[in-house]
């Protein structure tokens, strides 16, 4: 069989059209694909404006912030009238520990005319006194044993350490223990507590000095936290959340697992269930209350109670972006309406089979809104997804009512810690401050939820001869 001949090549004029059009459509795709990037960018930039946007409203920084200066603003304080509100004043106090008496001068200081007495009136002052340091010296008695011949040191025990020699000048129980609680729950930092010392009473000590006993105190407390941590494995129910927290510059997470009667911090390098289960095992098997974080789910012999706080913030920041959004109103009617039952029951103006007949009620309509055709937005449909995963732990606090809607317990226990973090730089700048962090903060929310001094254990702590969990904090107190 004969080949083919090939075609003729195209003329000139033609090949140049075609390079003129490959040319234009080059320079098309280029300015499109610039066009594209320059939207992505503006894209973006709106998405973060409108989160900061959304963070502003609700939790601004500054939440009596205006932001623009009113023309004619009102005059500032109470307005007299109807709507003043109590007036209240402070109280008298019921112990006098000084009097003193404010004598007439000789002559009007005005006129120089004579001054003659009307009445006598009484003023109270309540005054700090002028504190300065008690400095003790304690001899110590050294020997050896007759038996064993090792060194024997005594202690008193008003000592907080057995060192002598160059390290033999220490800081009391008292200073140690205010150290500590600056440090850990008001989140002054080590240099300006120990000016706060020199300047109002009269210690002069080194921050150095006071990292070195805040951690010694850390290392004394262990027993207790690792005493704190079983007691909420032990639980049968436990209020979970975690927030990011830095440690060397390095980002971590600051978990917290909280009881009625019991915090447990733990600042860990992950945010999954591992770390999690660090805090209250893999096998827990009570009742979770957590937000939807994916981790909590894990736990599959526990119960869960997901937080309705989390699910309806959601619903509206969906109905802001898309108000024509019946699937996201059907829910937060649903979930607000389960909140108003349960509210009922607890005031008794509903039974217990009530409140069973309503918690179905609530779960049928939520399952038939479930079942409907996806939304198209992606947002509300990632929304419908997180609402079948969650399904079962949504209404578990109508099945036990006095289990907690919401994970305020955990969330209340964080923010001392976020209020930390932001003026400390974003946590901790070293690995043992971290662990410092997590036993002393533990220590001292378990103390506030319990009534009990946190000095006094801290002081308990400083001055045991050994390691030892202080009675105190041996038992957990009944939850009424």
């Amino acid at each position: 069989m004969p080949g083919r001949e090939p075609d003729p090549p195209p003329p000139a004029s033609e090949l140049e059209r075609l390079r003129r059009e490959n040319e234009q459509l080059r320079d098309d795709l280029r300015r499109s694909e610039a066009e594209r990037q320059r939207l992505r960018r503006e894209n973006e930039k709106l998405k973060d404006e409108l989160e900061a946007a959304r963070r502003a409203v609700s939790r601004p920084a500054a939440p009596f912030a205006r932001g623009t200066r009113v023309a004619v603003p009102k005059r500032p304080g109470r307005k007299p009238g109807v709507a003043y509100g109590p007036r209240a004043y402070r109280r008298v106090p019921t112990r006098i520990d000084a009097t003193f008496d404010a004598p007439l001068p000789d002559a009007c200081p005005h006129c120089q005319g004579a001054v003659r007495r009307t009445r006598v009136a009484t003023q109270f002052q309540e005054e700090l006194p002028v504190q300065r340091p008690v400095v003790r010296a304690f001899h110590v008695a050294i020997g050896r044993c007759t038996r064993c011949r090792r060194r024997v040191q005594g202690r008193h025990p008003l000592q907080t350490s057995d060192a002598l020699g160059a390290a033999a000048t220490q800081l009391g129980p008292q200073a140690i223990a205010f150290t500590v609680l600056l440090n850990k729950r008001c989140g002054v930092s080590y240099g300006k507590i120990a000016a706060l010392l020199r300047d109002r009473f009269g210690l002069t000590v080194t921050a150095g000095a006071l990292v070195q006993a805040v951690q010694r105190t850390a290392r004394v407390a262990r027993p207790t936290y690792d005493h704190l941590a079983a007691t909420v494995r032990g639980s049968p129910v436990v209020t979970m959340d975690e927030t990011s927290w830095r440690v060397a510059a390095d980002l971590q997470w600051l978990w917290a697992a909280v009881t009625p009667g019991t915090t447990v911090y733990a600042i860990q390098p992950g945010r999954g269930l591992a770390q999690a289960a660090a805090l209250i095992g893999h096998d827990y098997a009570g009742v979770l209350v957590r937000d939807g974080w994916q981790s909590y789910r894990q736990f599959t012999r526990a119960r869960h109670q997901t937080c309705l706080a989390h699910l309806l913030r959601t619903c509206r920041r969906l109905l802001l972006d898309y108000p024509a959004q019946p699937f996201v109103r059907a829910v937060k009617r649903i979930l607000q309406a389960a909140l108003r039952t349960r509210a009922q029951y607890q005031q008794g103006r509903l039974s217990a089979h009530g409140l069973a007949v309503a918690r179905g009620h609530y779960r049928d309509r939520l399952s038939r809104l479930l079942a409907r055709t996806p939304s198209r937005r992606l947002a509300v449909r990632r929304f419908q997804r997180h609402l079948g995963r969650e399904f079962d732990a949504i209404f578990r606090f109508l099945v036990d009512p006095t289990l907690d809607a919401t994970n305020w317990r955990a969330e209340h226990a964080l923010r001392p810690a976020v209020v930390t973090r932001k003026m400390c730089g974003g946590g901790n700048r070293t690995a043992r401050g971290a662990q410092c962090q997590q036993v002393l903060t533990t220590l001292l929310r378990t103390a506030d939820q319990r009534g009990l001094d946190a000095t006094a254990l801290l002081a308990t702590l400083l001055t045991a001869r050994r390691a030892t969990i202080p009675l105190a904090l041996q038992f957990v107190p009944a939850v009424h």
